[in-house]
C-alpha cells in the first residue's frame, strides 16, 4: 500500500496514495515511483500496470510530474496497451485517471506525445480533447531518438 513517500532530497516531490485510480472497467496498480534525476533531466514519476477489475494486467502507463524540455518531447504520460486488449479505449481511460493524479500535484496542463503515424495513439489524444500544438523533430540527443523516433505529435491537455 502506497501512502505518501517523501524523497530525502532537498527538492523533494510528494508521491500520493494511488489506490483510488480506478473506474468501472480498469484500475492502475502502482509498480514503483522514481525521484527526479536532474542530471538526466528526468522528473519524478509514477509507473503503473493497467489492470481490468478482475486483476488481469492489460498494459502499462506512467506519469511524469512537472515540465521541462524532456517532457515537451517525450510527454508527461506514456502508455502501452497489450495487443489482445486494444480497441476498447483503455489507454484513454488510463489517461483520464492519470489526469486526476496530475491535478493532485497542482499541474495545470499535461503533454502527451506520439509518433505521427501511430493512429491509435493520436486518436486517443484526440478523444481526450488534446490540442495538437505541433509536429516536432526529436533532437538527436533525446532518448526517443535512440528508440527510433524522428518526429512526434505534441498534444497539450489543460486540466480544469
Amino acid at each position: 500500500m502506497l501512502s505518501v513517500f517523501l524523497s530525502k532530497r532537498k527538492d523533494y516531490k510528494m508521491f500520493y496514495n494511488t489506490e483510488n485510480l480506478k473506474d468501472n472497467e480498469i484500475y492502475l496498480k502502482l509498480r514503483k515511483t522514481c525521484d527526479a534525476q536532474p542530471e538526466k533531466a528526468w522528473l519524478p514519476a509514477y509507473y503503473f500496470d493497467i489492470c481490468l477489475l478482475d486483476g488481469t494486467k492489460i498494459g502499462v502507463c506512467d506519469l511524469r510530474i512537472g515540465h521541462n524540455t524532456n517532457t515537451y518531447i517525450g510527454g508527461n504520460i506514456g502508455y502501452v496497451v497489450d495487443e489482445p486488449y486494444r480497441g476498447h479505449h483503455y489507454a484513454m481511460k488510463a489517461c483520464k485517471l492519470l489526469f486526476n493524479l496530475a491535478k493532485m500535484h497542482k499541474m495545470d496542463y499535461l503533454i502527451i506525445t506520439c509518433k505521427p503515424d501511430n493512429i491509435p495513439s493520436y486518436r486517443t489524444c484526440e478523444l481526450l480533447g488534446g490540442e495538437l500544438i505541433e509536429v516536432k523533430e526529436v533532437p538527436q540527443d533525446h532518448d526517443l531518438r535512440r528508440q527510433g523516433y524522428t518526429d512526434v505529435n505534441i498534444y497539450r491537455f489543460d486540466l480544469d
